[in-house]
């Protein structure tokens, strides 16, 4: 469990804030696991001094996690406490990460990627991180899809049913929640009317494509909690957790 520090912790207002900076940084996700930092237990540490300052500690499950998801989530950790009601300033570091210098600098600085691996020991960088976010949104829109179309193909609904089906036919849930918030992220439709299924550029997927789809969201899925396992098992070992 993160531990979380108040300088001041008798404070209501104060206890208010690092609240409120808790739920910011749930809004920040692994990429790849499409989990946030907090569940994934990323935060190493929070503390909002007497400045009002927040500081935040992430740590990843290995030294050479890649520096590209590492930076990713160090810059919306930044990004997202930045929003928070009631703070000064905020100051967002990784630990015990082979990249961590040249993410912590690049952030502060709002460098971004390139820029921020230019010239260090990490290496070069190519190009900034939005197609890599996108591409992973991509998948975590067909992971979502088969979390929440599996539990009805169990139910016995047809590929016929399902390729008719609209988000608000679906049965409410925190995956479809999910589902509909990756797919505003993406640009894709997401209201009550708009199809169930659709692939990443937001087409409809019809009744023959549907089982091949399907399979595919399922594949991704499995991929996504593989990895989060594996992710979690190292978090423990390496932190004693």
């Amino acid at each position: 469990m993160s531990i979380s520090f108040l300088t001041r912790p008798t404070d209501s207002d104060d206890a208010a804030v690092v609240g409120r900076v808790w739920e910011a940084l749930r809004t920040v996700r692994d990429p790849e696991l499409d989990n946030d930092v907090v569940s994934l237990d990323f935060v190493a540490s929070l503390e909002v001094d007497e400045n009002r300052v927040a500081h935040v500690r992430l740590r990843l499950p290995t030294y050479f996690c890649a520096p590209n998801f590492a930076f990713l989530m160090v810059a919306d950790a930044w990004d997202a406490a930045s929003t928070v009601e009631g703070l000064a300033d905020v100051d967002v570091e990784l630990i015990d990460h082979f990249a961590a210098d040249a993410i912590n600098r690049g952030v502060a600085a709002r460098a971004g990627f390139v820029h921020s691996m230019a010239g260090t020991e990490v290496g070069e960088a190519v190009e900034e991180l939005d197609t890599l976010r996108r591409q992973f949104t991509e998948r975590a829109l067909m992971a979502g899809t088969d979390l929440v179309v599996r539990p009805m193909v169990k139910a016995g609904r047809t590929p016929e049913e399902l390729a008719a089906m609209t988000l608000g036919d679906a049965p409410e849930s925190a995956d479809l929640v999910r589902l509909r918030a990756r797919r505003r992220e993406l640009g894709i439709p997401s209201s009550d009317d708009d199809p169930l299924v659709v692939d990443p550029s937001g087409k409809k997927v019809g009744v023959d494509a549907l089982p091949l789809h399907l399979r595919k969201a399922r594949s991704f899925q499995v991929g996504v909690d593989a990895n989060t396992s594996i992710c979690r098992g190292q978090l423990a070992v390496r932190y004693g957790l």
